[in-house]
This record gives C-alpha cells, sequence and structure tokens, in this order.
C-alpha cells in the first residue's frame, strides 16, 4: 500500500512524487504535502507605482513599448479599459483600439 494521499481536487488514487511536489495524472493537480495549501496563497498584481490591479481596471501605459510582429510602437499614454489579471510574464490580458487584443506586464502601465 501506498502512504501518498489521494488527490485533493479529484479523489485519484494514482498520486506521484515529483521532486518536492505530489502530482494528480488525472486533472495535473500539483501541490505540496508539507501543509501549505495553494489556495490560501494568493497573487497580488501591482502597477509601476506599487497600486493594486484588479480585473476590469482602467490603465495607461507609461512609455512605448515595441510590439513584436508590428511596425509600430505602443505609445506611452495609451489608455488601456476593462484588464484581465493572468498568471505569467506578462501578467495583463487586454484589448487595445488600434492593436487588437494583447498582452502587458504590469511594471509597464499605472492606474488610471
Amino acid at each position: 500500500m501506498s502512504d501518498t494521499p489521494n488527490c485533493p481536487k479529484c479523489n485519484c488514487e494514482y498520486v506521484y512524487e515529483d521532486g518536492f511536489l505530489l502530482v494528480c495524472p488525472e486533472c495535473a493537480y500539483e501541490w505540496n504535502p508539507s501543509g501549505s495549501s495553494d489556495e490560501s496563497e494568493t497573487r497580488v498584481w501591482k502597477d509601476a507605482n506599487g497600486t493594486l490591479l484588479q480585473d476590469g481596471d482602467s490603465v495607461t501605459v507609461i512609455k512605448d513599448l515595441k510590439v513584436k510582429g508590428a511596425s509600430s510602437v505602443l505609445k506611452g499614454g495609451t489608455k488601456v479599459k476593462n484588464i484581465r489579471l493572468v498568471d505569467g510574464d506578462h501578467d495583463i490580458d487586454c484589448k487595445i483600439d488600434g492593436f487588437g487584443p494583447m498582452q502587458l506586464k504590469s511594471e509597464f502601465v499605472r492606474k488610471a
């Protein structure tokens, strides 16, 4: 009998160890068995001035940004409405008039 616990998300019994984490092969959930849960750790997004950002906020780009695949730059002072915060390197999903859907880094915007 294995002493590994079942998956807390889907209750799968085929959990395996991967380094310091436990991994569920059915739902791909990973967690640390030492007791700290991922739900208690919430990510906080801050703009260039340290102001907290939330989904639906409006932000302003603070400097000219090169856009990969485009011939022009995104000008500083461009207003972006209704942002969506996501995990990852570029942590803001948004739609910018004239450019379309984009991802921005929160360090290059300030809350409007």
